[in-house]
């Protein structure tokens, strides 16, 4: 069943989740205080309205108050609209609020005004971005409180062998969740799985045991 969906603020960021939401089959409304941007997306989105958003009339009217969430990517040139627009979402009710954020005190103050979730993206690209470049093993990975969800080359020598062979929850304290080979992906493989060359495997586990585990390859 389809979510009702908000979106504030069509930066890049806004509109690319805008777009992705709306391409899943979300019910989604986009709020930004430029007609341009409002435009060009009119036509892939359930509503787009040219307002402010830190107006707690404006925000009545649109029902806002009856969405599944709310997503704000007001930008750097804007914290101040950002912060306001939060502390009126939380005011509202709205039961799952994301914001996103351009650095550290930001996002503690919109975490301290109603936030349930606070992004950085470039913060999170340029993170990534490192990890690549010092353990190239390492494809892609998510955060997931003290853990790490991760995409892990397979080491040249587990080629053949199967997850019972390797034991790499006990040598590595990862947890293999998937496999992916090629198009196909091998979600919650057996012990008797046998690896390919170029397997890729999805892992989770603390930093230190992914690090561990990727300097095998």
């Amino acid at each position: 069943m389809a979510q009702e969906y908000v979106v504030i603020g069509l930066g890049h960021f806004g509109r690319s989740v805008a777009r992705r939401l709306a391409a899943l089959g979300q019910s989604v409304l986009v709020i930004d205080r430029d007609p341009q941007s409002i435009q060009e997306i009119a036509d892939q989105v359930a509503a787009a309205v040219n307002g402010d958003s830190t107006d707690e009339r404006t925000l009545r009217e649109l029902g806002v108050d009856s969405m599944s969430c709310a997503v704000v990517t007001i930008g750097a040139n804007a914290l101040e609209a950002s912060i306001l627009t939060v502390a009126l979402l939380h005011q509202l009710g709205v039961p799952r609020i994301i914001a996103r954020a351009v650095n550290d005190l930001h996002a503690r103050v919109l975490r301290s005004v109603g936030a349930h979730e606070v992004l950085n993206p470039e913060a999170e690209m340029g993170q990534r971005l490192a990890t690549h470049l010092v353990q190239p093993s390492i494809r892609d990975q998510m955060t997931l409180g003290d853990a790490i969800l991760a995409e892990v080359e397979i080491p040249a020598q587990f080629a053949g062998k199967n997850l019972r062979d390797l034991d790499i929850r006990k040598r590595f304290e990862v947890s293999v969740m998937a496999i992916k080979r090629g198009n196909q992906v091998l979600a919650n493989p057996t012990a008797e799985e046998v690896f390919q060359t170029g397997d890729i495997l999805v892992v989770l586990g603390t930093q230190n045991a992914v690090r561990n585990l990727s300097r095998r390859v």
